[in-house]
């Protein structure tokens, strides 16, 4: 009995060490082609980290901030105006995203090469799939990581409708400016911008109307609730109000920081030093190159506005307004161009400063807060009674020759 129950106690352990043996080998084995596949979830979102270290997700369904429109015409100021906010992060120009837009269209436009590209088994789909990674990666990581996320390249919003598709839940901010003051800025800036001739006011409103048209269009067809134009001349003449009603239109909360994006710069709103509009955006808000276009026009280009630029009247703009009335600033706006006519060595200081410390220069976060602590024990500018003879005669000029701005 003792000898039976041994020999069934030696044949279950074999059994057991045949069975584990047998498994081991199964589980070293080959998988064949359909057990290299498993099931994960489709990641929509990827992560960026602040200078805290916090992780902030972003990804195709997020609400980034496009701000865009012809060049000179507010695009820089109203970028650092947002940059000036807490939540949000724009940045410099890349340039590249209005390329890849670019070439997107030509590609759709080019039969033979759309073609080409669908035979290649690069499809539509592959890619808009392409691009609209591209410009996430380069809108999420050219910067310091923030909430909400902005781009500032004047001609995406040549691409608005695109951009609307691919990023659903995006906005978009449309600067409008004065086409005259455009051209002129353009011109004595000596800005380049494909197929304008700089050497012809004529040729440079002419193209300037067309891309108005082509981008408001666009801008309407995405519709109020995600593309908002903004006037320049509104919000350099009543900041307070037109920022309130952008953050709005955005859903942030508001801020009054973004009324005073001049106490960031080299800070938190980083500038290029290859932007043209660099020099500007260090001053607070102000009027000062609202009417800088009157009387540099040639007579011809003047009596012909109408018809060589229909895009003003379309606008509300009044073609045969020369000057023309963009309306009155907010006190704080007119001290402050006062302010900065008053102080013009300090400013210059201040803009050599900038292009010191874009040039490398290590203090200027430093040097900046010691120059605005100077600024503030600046005696205040007190408007004289010329300074208000002045504003009558002016106010009296422009009485018949009001320029009605859409709001």
């Amino acid at each position: 009995m003792g000898l039976c129950r041994q020999s069934t106690k030696r044949k279950l352990l074999l059994c057991g060490l045949a069975v584990t043996v047998l498994y081991f080998f199964y589980i070293s084995a080959p998988c064949d082609q359909k057990s290299q596949y498993i099931m994960v979830p489709k990641e929509k979102n990827h992560f960026i980290y602040d200078s805290k270290n916090r992780a902030i997700p972003y990804g195709e369904d997020m609400e980034i901030i496009f701000v865009g429109g012809m060049p000179r015409s507010g695009t820089t100021l109203m970028r650092v105006m947002l940059d000036a906010h807490p939540d949000v992060r724009c940045g410099e120009e890349t340039r590249v995203i209005p390329r890849i837009l670019g070439l997107r269209t030509q590609w759709e436009k080019s039969a033979m090469e759309k073609k080409r590209l669908e035979a290649a088994g690069v499809t539509g789909e592959v890619l808009d799939s392409a691009v609209r990674a591209f410009i996430l990666e380069v809108v999420a990581k050219h910067g310091e990581a923030a909430p909400r996320l902005c781009n500032k390249d004047p001609f995406t919003l040549k691409s608005a409708i695109y951009l609307s598709h691919q990023f659903p839940r995006s906005r978009f901010v449309f600067m409008v400016r004065d086409g005259r003051a455009v051209v002129h800025s353009i011109i004595t800036r000596k800005v380049t911008i494909s197929g304008f001739d700089l050497k012809s006011y004529r040729n440079c409103l002419q193209k300037w109307s067309s891309a108005m048209e082509n981008m408001y269009s666009q801008c309407l067809r995405v519709g109020p609730s995600r593309c908002m134009p903004v006037y320049y001349e509104q919000l350099a003449l009543h900041p307070r109000e037109w920022m309130m009603k952008i953050v709005k239109f955005l859903d942030l909360p508001w801020n009054e920081t973004v009324l005073h994006h001049e106490d960031f710069i080299g800070d938190k709103i980083s500038l290029s030093r290859t932007e043209k509009s660099t020099d500007q955006v260090i001053k607070p808000v102000n009027v000062e190159a609202l009417s800088k276009w009157v009387g540099n026009i040639p007579d011809d280009v003047v009596k012909d506005m109408h018809t060589i630029a229909p895009m003003l009247m379309t606008l509300g703009y009044d073609p045969h307004a020369n000057p023309p009335n963009y309306g009155k600033p907010d006190a704080q706006v007119a001290d402050n161009t006062l302010h900065i006519k008053a102080n013009a060595d300090f400013w210059k200081q201040k803009e050599k400063d900038i292009f010191d410390h874009l040039g490398g220069r290590p203090d200027f976060p430093e040097l900046m807060r010691k120059e605005r602590q100077g600024m503030e024990k600046r005696p205040a500018v007190v408007r004289t009674e010329q300074d208000a003879v002045k504003e009558s005669a002016r106010d009296a000029d422009y009485a018949n020759q009001t320029l009605n701005v859409r709001r």
